[in-house]
């Protein structure tokens, strides 16, 4: 069994109940009652185009056990993204209904074609920092860094909590 942090957004096709929907859909992934949600924050979408125009996004990090391998997880996630209608395309960082990112998985590290732990943007990510500090303030990641460190260094540019 491991424990999972997934981080979770949508600027897609009512955002906020994608969101909610992923997390009831997460609920069902753990084998205990232990899951764990953060609060919900609203973000400035990234964009590779300045010209580009998209909505914000909703945002939230969840915390799973998980009986499942990482690669199988990330399978289950994957499946989840495309119940709730997620086009996979080759672009980054453009406009979706849902994007479930395995973000930790125990204290491992994985770098695999299709899966890499902890997540590349998890350190740079306000959107991900935030949700992840208001789960565990005493969160320290693979490479000894802590959660704590990261959220005081953090910019707040572009984020805000909704809930």
């Amino acid at each position: 069994m491991g424990l999972a942090y997934i981080g979770i957004g949508s600027n897609l096709d009512q955002p906020r109940k994608q969101v909610e929907r992923a997390i009831n859909a997460l609920k069902l992934l753990s084998v205990d009652e232990e899951i764990k949600v953060s609060s919900i924050y609203q973000s400035a979408p990234m964009t590779i185009d300045s010209n580009s125009q998209q909505d914000e996004y909703i945002n939230a990090v969840v915390r799973i056990n998980s009986s499942d391998t990482p690669i199988d997880l990330l399978d289950a996630l994957q499946n989840i993204e495309n119940t709730q209608g997620r086009v996979r395309t080759s672009e980054h960082w453009i406009a979706r209904t849902l994007d479930l990112d395995l973000l930790l998985f125990d204290d491992l590290v994985i770098n695999l074609p299709r899966l890499t732990v902890p997540h590349y943007g998890l350190q740079q990510r306000n959107f991900v920092i935030y949700p992840l500090f208001d789960i565990d303030v005493n969160l320290i990641l693979p490479d000894k860094t802590t959660i704590k460190s990261l959220y005081e260094s953090c910019s707040a540019d572009g984020i805000r909590k909704i809930e």
